[in-house]
């Protein structure tokens, strides 16, 4: 092995690769070329939302068509897609039963800043499914973090909030922090950010309970934000106590408990803190809750519902500075209701979570075979390949793992055959429309990709 190997793989022919792979997608995608050229005249580097970017291609993939499980480029290539809009169309994409009422809405009317016939509907299904009794809407989950932030600092009279190092809670400033040498500092590469958010957050390591008990000892953190799973440093699991212990600081503490299930609506019917039990005062969820239809909830207890009625009764008139005009329009909750009493069924999950083992079981059959230092780790229909030898604890760990020019390689090597998985990290992600073909048609990928790389 090189002495450039990393991940247990020799770099110098993950880059041959790589250059070959690039080669192959720009013969193989010339009207996606072509388009790219068209777009760069208008678009800041050649794209509506910088993030499409981020996808280690020559030039973005367009596309043509998304139906279940499958894409299709304007150069007549399909893909088996395992990122979903990276969970955003973590139902498939145009899911019929949201198709179908976003088809009989349009006719009656998108947004009238009033609540529509199925309000009261979606009210109920949010409080059946996930265990909270009260909710309000925003149009993403960054929107619905902000919120909940804004409401923890009101209804505590503190300033500070608490998340873990790694964290990812959309764009909200506040959260766009992290440890540097003990210290909280601002995250870099923020776009004109002015405000010092450090100065208002404090960071720890997750599944550091010790950490944890210190910080909010000091008696000023409103509230910790966390997804129950970490999922945008690479997937980093609780260990086995860390939420009934956390809970129990927050309640010690006087600190609320947001939990943002954004991702983590993948673990099940009602997310993953309401398959481990574990009890939160807010609740956040955005992408995929209204089957793809851009839409965000968060939702909260009864006791902190009658807080916020007496603060309002009490505040002095004028802009709260939450909500924006287009939340919780008639298109997006008739899509939530749909989503969530016929797309989010029991049986999808079962489809979900089956063919996601199935998937699993495949990945480290061939960490094994070609013994590799990597393992894979799995929260319901979520999967992501980590080059690490063993679980990480925090996101710190996570992170140092990481493997970029392996990833992008891995990535194009995929996409180039006809399947498609997250840009970040190695996330692999399962639908209810997705078909064990296609997952076996994913292994088959990867299972080339390592003969390639491998002696």
């Amino acid at each position: 092995m090189s002495s450039e190997s990393i991940a247990g793989v020799d770099q110098v022919v993950v880059a041959r690769l790589l250059e070959r792979e690039r080669a192959r997608f720009l013969q193989a995608h010339p009207s996606c070329v072509a388009e790219a050229r068209r777009s760069a005249a208008h678009w800041l580097n050649g794209v509506p939302m910088h993030w499409m970017t981020d996808w280690s291609l020559p030039v973005p993939v367009v596309v043509q068509s998304a139906q279940g499980a499958v894409l299709q480029d304007i150069d007549q290539h399909s893909y088996a897609d395992f990122c979903l809009g990276d969970t955003g169309a973590m139902f498939g994409h145009s899911p019929p039963a949201v198709a179908d009422v976003v088809r009989e809405q349009a006719a009656h009317g998108f947004t009238c800043m009033l609540p529509s016939h199925a309000t009261a509907r979606a009210g109920e299904l949010l409080a059946a499914r996930f265990g909270l009794p009260f909710w309000q809407m925003t149009q993403t989950a960054t929107d619905a973090n902000r919120a909940v932030v804004r409401w923890a600092r009101a209804l505590t009279d503190r300033n500070k909030i608490l998340v873990f190092d790694g964290c990812y809670h959309g764009t909200l400033e506040d959260t766009l922090v992290r440890l540097e040498s003990g210290r909280v500092v601002t995250r870099p590469g923020q776009v004109g950010q002015v405000a010092d958010f450090a100065s208002h957050a404090r960071v720890v390591e997750f599944n550091d309970i010790a950490a944890l008990e210190r910080e909010l000892a000091h008696g000023d953190v409103a509230c910790v934000l966390a997804e129950p799973v970490m999922t945008n440093a690479g997937m980093v699991l609780p260990t086995e106590s860390f939420w009934s212990a956390a809970r129990a600081l927050c309640d010690r503490h006087g600190t609320l408990l947001a939990i943002d299930e954004t991702h983590t609506l993948s673990s099940g019917p009602g997310g993953h803190a309401r398959a481990l039990g574990l009890r939160c005062d807010f609740f956040i969820a955005g992408k995929a809750i209204a089957g793809g239809v851009p839409c965000a909830v968060y939702g909260f207890t009864a006791e902190l519902s009658d807080r916020m009625t007496t603060f309002l009764a009490n505040k002095p008139s004028g802009h709260s500075g939450m909500g924006t005009t287009l939340a919780a329009n008639a298109l997006a909750t008739s899509a939530l209701t749909a989503c969530l009493e016929k797309v989010m069924t029991p049986a999808a999950y079962e489809h979900m979570n089956t063919l996601s083992g199935r998937l699993t079981g495949g990945l480290r059959q061939l960490i094994a075979k070609h013994r590799l230092p990597w393992h894979v780790v799995n929260v319901g229909a979520r999967s992501e390949l980590c080059f690490s030898a063993t679980p990480v604890r925090t996101a710190r760990e996570s992170l140092d793992a990481n493997a970029p020019a392996l990833e992008r390689a891995l990535h194009l090597f995929l996409l180039n055959r006809g399947v498609l998985i997250t840009p970040f990290h190695n996330m692999m992600l399962i639908s209810p429309a997705t078909t064990a073909a296609q997952v076996d048609a994913l292994l088959s990928g990867i299972e080339s990709f390592l003969s390639e790389l491998l002696p």
